[in-house]
């Protein structure tokens, strides 16, 4: 999993930081950058095809490219806790100083795409530091109890106690109509400003009303506790690990998918089929999302070769994600070259695909000479303004088998000694 991990990257969660990137990109594509249309005149076959691919893609990725993007911002911050070289408090204040930072460049990419993530994930990822001290099973039970989505459960817990009750409009389908009715016609700097006003809160209402908040939090501490447990260095204890994560959220998404498919037929009262639906997406998304991670994970210690190529775009995921939002709005927008009009979601596939390998060759062009991708260094230059970095504790080997021959190469010595 991690053959060349070294103290400072683990080459198994680049590859899959790549992977997940790869896929928020197809989605993102076919999404138009979330000014959603569909092109006029085209074939029934095409048609056919269009909504097939669609289906396909947002089976895969919905909700599964960004869960798995969340586990690993909570595995990063394992990993910078864990090598802290100062006082919790000095650290607390300096990761703050950084979560500041990244928002700031969140909100620089909401310019050109209202669903940003980053600026979510600096405001949420003060929750990691509140839990930072926690033993672990204390973690895990409060991870559990958002995943379950509490806000969701009591919303459906009171339509099915009182049939006459009516969930209150959702102002995030109120801001997006605002957002999509008029964004063809507009300019760059008015599509900017609509999109850091109109379009943060619509996003923000969304990810309230759909439970997404609640589930970034707890998707950042299940990535901590994977961080504590070592569960991305490569040993056997880990492979069964994996192995039964695979199975068990395998087995579980089936009944759950199910259902959710199902609700709106078996239930009448179009209030109760939708929260129900609502809260069992959230539960089936989440299990195939450990499936598609346990799957790459497991496929990675086999063919590390091929997949590894991710890590590339992996090791650049802050400026690949904001590099995609800058291209693909001016791909897709009114004021750019409006494929929105022209592009369906096969034509936007192979567009993503296209700009991923572009993104990827790019990477690799840039890495050859530099250290770090152009935002990566940004980032870190802005977070040591006021908080420098401190001198790094010596490197922990990650994995077992590196253990081990530290411990043969201390005999030796010893036996050489006498």
């Amino acid at each position: 999993m991690s053959n060349s991990t070294g103290p400072l990257r683990i080459e198994t969660v680049d590859a899959l930081r790549g992977f997940t990137l790869f896929g928020i990109i197809l989605l993102h594509n076919i999404e138009h950058f979330d000014h959603y249309s569909s092109p006029e005149g085209q074939s029934y076959l095409l048609t056919l095809i269009d909504l097939a691919i669609w289906k396909i893609t947002v089976f895969l990725f919905a909700g599964k490219a960004y869960g798995i993007f969340a586990l690993l911002f909570g595995f990063t911050f394992y990993l910078q806790y864990s090598r802290k070289n100062n006082s919790v408090l000095t650290f607390k204040a300096r990761y703050l100083w950084r979560l500041s930072v990244l928002f700031l460049i969140g909100i620089f990419n909401t310019i050109f795409y209202p669903g940003d993530i980053l600026a979510l994930y600096a405001v949420l990822g003060v929750s990691l530091l509140l839990v930072s001290d926690w033993n672990s099973k204390a973690i895990f039970v409060l991870a559990v109890i958002l995943l379950l989505q509490p806000f969701l459960l009591l919303s459906l817990f009171q339509i099915i106690n009182d049939p006459a009750y009516l969930p209150p409009n959702k102002m995030s389908d109120f801001y997006f109509n605002m957002v999509r009715t008029k964004a063809p016609l507009y300019t760059f700097s008015e599509k900017a400003i609509e999109n850091l006003t109109l379009g943060k809160l619509a996003v923000v209402f969304w990810s309230l009303e759909t439970g997404r908040i609640f589930k970034t939090i707890a998707l950042f501490m299940i990535g901590l506790l994977l961080g504590r447990q070592k569960r991305f260095s490569y040993n056997e204890v880990n492979v069964r690990f994996w192995r039964r994560v695979l199975v068990i959220s395998g087995l579980v998404f089936i009944p759950l998918f199910t259902f959710k498919s199902a609700s709106t037929r078996i239930f009448m009262d179009e209030n109760l089929s939708g929260a129900l639906r609502q809260v069992f997406n959230s539960w089936s998304n989440f299990a195939l999302m450990l499936v598609v991670l346990a799957s790459f994970v497991l496929v990675y210690t086999k063919f590390d070769t091929f997949l590894s190529r991710f890590a590339v775009v992996g090791r650049m995921s802050l400026t690949n994600y904001v590099m995609q939002s800058i291209v693909g709005s001016f791909i897709y927008y009114g004021y750019g070259l409006g494929l929105y009009k022209y592009a369906g979601a096969t034509a936007s596939l192979l567009i993503g695909l296209i700009s991923f390998i572009l993104q990827y060759f790019f990477c690799r062009w840039w890495l050859r000479s530099h250290k770090h991708g152009p935002l990566e260094s940004i980032w870190r230059w802005a977070s040591s303004i006021w908080y420098p970095e401190p001198l790094s504790k010596p490197s922990v080997l990650p994995n077992l088998e590196a253990k081990a021959i530290l411990v043969d190469k201390e005999q030796l010595n010893q036996n050489h000694t006498r």
